[in-house]
């Protein structure tokens, strides 16, 4: 059985989209849970009709209090199911009808390879659209330069390699997720850093799904190669700066919250790296020199190189 998770927030244009997608897929052993974080926009009742339509398989659920942000909101729901296999699902995207099929068999295959009792996460490419699902790039990975390939932690800890609502991951893994983090960017990229760490990362060249982006997205699509993002990026030093601290108060965060399971290595991988949000720009860019804790990408490596 898989556990589907979906964090909802004020989504009510688009669930109902995404909802019937999951439910046209060929495969149907799965339950899916919403959690719904205080909507105020009718997306709360939609859900709970579909619930109340589906009771076998949809559990409608809703927070007390809004949780600030859907990293939370997917975290929480994360802690409360340490399932066989748990997939994570955005409120405003349709999935293929295959995708739970095709995502599951490359689990299966790694688990083949890697022993069921190795942490494993399966995520896929993703088909970039309008609000009017009208196709804007068939590939995520092309569109922000990716390179899937590069899963090793030093490289994990600087640029996530995860897209959180493509990812399946198994109870393995599921067990490093007890509380949530000190500290956290995104829940993926959290999810990212256990499975490099202590497991494997599997990605499976093919979109699965329709990646919606509209006003109102909680991160998105960023088409890095576009000249206006690369000028935009470059004059905006202090944004950069904050997303490299950023990624050194989350390997801190980790650092303390598996120190003892880390290895020596790692160890010092992690602890450096997390030291680096309080040290100079000579002994940061030698640490990330040394580390290879650098982004993919010329200019991602040049614009880290002088304002990171």
């Amino acid at each position: 059985m898989i556990s589907i998770l979906m964090a909802s927030y004020n989504g009510a244009p688009y669930i109902a989209a995404q909802i019937d997608s999951i439910l046209r897929q060929t495969q149907q052993d799965f339950m899916l849970y919403i959690c719904d974080d205080c909507s105020d926009d009718g997306t709360w009742e939609i859900v709970q009709a579909y619930a109340a339509k589906e009771p076998d398989r949809i559990v409608a659920l809703q927070n007390e209090a809004n949780s600030g942000s859907a990293k939370h909101n997917f975290f929480k729901m994360m802690t409360e199911h340490p399932d066989e296999y748990v997939m994570l699902c955005d409120q405003d995207d349709v999935w293929h009808p295959d995708k739970v099929e095709k995502t599951l068999l490359a689990m299966k295959k790694a688990e083949e390879e890697y022993g069921k009792e190795t942490p494993l996460l399966v995520h896929t490419d993703l088909t970039v659209v309008d609000s009017d699902l009208k196709v804007l790039d068939p590939s995520y990975r092309h569109v922000v330069n990716g390179n899937w390939q590069r899963t090793a932690l030093c490289y994990e800890l600087a640029q996530n390699t995860v897209t959180g609502c493509t990812v399946l991951y198994n109870r393995a893994l599921g067990g490093f997720l007890q509380h949530e983090p000190t500290f956290f960017v995104m829940h993926d990229w959290w999810l990212a850093l256990v499975a490099s760490a202590f497991g494997q990362i599997v990605f499976l060249d093919e979109a699965t799904m329709l990646y919606r982006q509209h006003g109102d997205n909680a991160v998105g699509a960023k088409f890095v190669r576009s000249p206006r993002y690369l000028l935009r990026r470059l004059l905006d030093i202090k944004e950069y700066r904050k997303e490299m601290v950023e990624t050194f108060l989350q390997s801190e965060s980790f650092y303390n919250e598996f120190r003892n399971d880390l290895s020596f290595e790692q160890q010092a991988l992690t602890a450096g790296y997390g030291q680096l949000s309080s040290a100079g720009w000579l002994r940061r860019r030698w640490f990330q020199i040394k580390s290879r804790t650098v982004k993919y990408g010329a200019m991602k490596k040049i614009a880290g190189f002088l304002f990171g």
